[in-house]
């Protein structure tokens, strides 16, 4: 089974232009770039077969092409990093089972969950997507809470059914729970990690489809698939003692910063 792992890092972001060459120190005290960090973790994954980077900006193809990625460049015209990864892969010319989409933007991404994610996959011949997710202890959704309370977005969270197969995904809090959580207890509250398996069929399809209402709200590409009735598989990832958190505004760069000196990571 081949598996193709790709990255697709943009320089526009509307809310934190440049954020793929965004420096952050780790446990030792040197700096990495975040797309960097978001290589580092790919490359340190088991079964996979290729990794690329795709970005449609030449700061980014050669700052990777310094630390040694392979670079793909996409049009300025992909909306999100799904069609990004659909139009990377179709200039690849295709040949991998699965295709992995790693966004650029979580540097804090474990090797398990993309294994564990293509394994969910595979085992699930009638799903033709799948992401993680991670049960929330307290300290996670308070950091989720407090973001919305700041008026920021941040995490996304995930709710799924009997069958892990997705409901919806939202940028606010879901389930809503009235409790009061300390840092260690579990909670019901599911942080989607940004990452997605696809069959190379769905990927393909993805951006002929034209984007709904919902993806339109949320701003979340992965909605788009469920609009459309496809069959998206929640695969549920243990953090093992390791902190998570993505990079979606320049206030989580300390956070991030802070999660890397206490895990040690360089």
């Amino acid at each position: 089974m081949g598996v193709l792992v790709i990255i697709p890092a943009r320089y526009a972001s509307t809310r934190y232009p440049g954020k793929p060459l965004v420096e952050l120190r780790g446990a030792t005290g040197e700096s990495k770039s975040l797309i960097r960090r978001s290589w580092a973790a790919a490359q340190g994954v088991t079964g996979v077969d290729r990794v690329v980077v795709a970005t449609d900006d030449d700061r980014i193809k050669s700052a990777a092409e310094a630390f040694g990625a392979e670079v793909v460049m996409t049009s300025t015209d992909c909306q999100n990093g799904t069609e990004r990864c659909a139009e990377a892969l179709d200039k690849l010319g295709g040949g991998y089972d699965i295709v992995v989409n790693l966004q650029g933007d979580a540097p804090l991404t474990p090797a398990w969950f993309i294994e564990d994610l293509v394994a969910g996959l595979s085992a699930h011949p009638v799903a033709e997507v799948a992401t993680p997710v991670l049960r929330c202890d307290g300290r996670a959704l308070n950091g989720l809470l407090d973001d919305r309370r700041q008026g920021r977005v941040g995490g996304t969270t995930a709710v799924f059914g009997a069958d892990h197969n997705a409901l919806f995904f939202s940028k606010e809090v879901i389930p809503y729970t009235g409790q009061v959580f300390d840092d260690a207890d579990e909670t019901p509250v599911f942080h989607h990690v940004g990452v997605y398996a696809y069959r190379p069929s769905a990927l393909a399809a993805y951006p002929r489809w034209a984007s709904g209402p919902l993806e339109h709200l949320e701003g979340l590409e992965q909605l788009r698939f469920l609009e459309r009735g496809a069959h998206m598989l929640c695969v549920e990832v243990e953090a093992r003692g390791r902190q998570f958190w993505e990079l979606n505004n320049p206030q989580d760069v300390p956070k991030i910063e802070k999660m890397l000196a206490e895990m040690n990571l360089s």
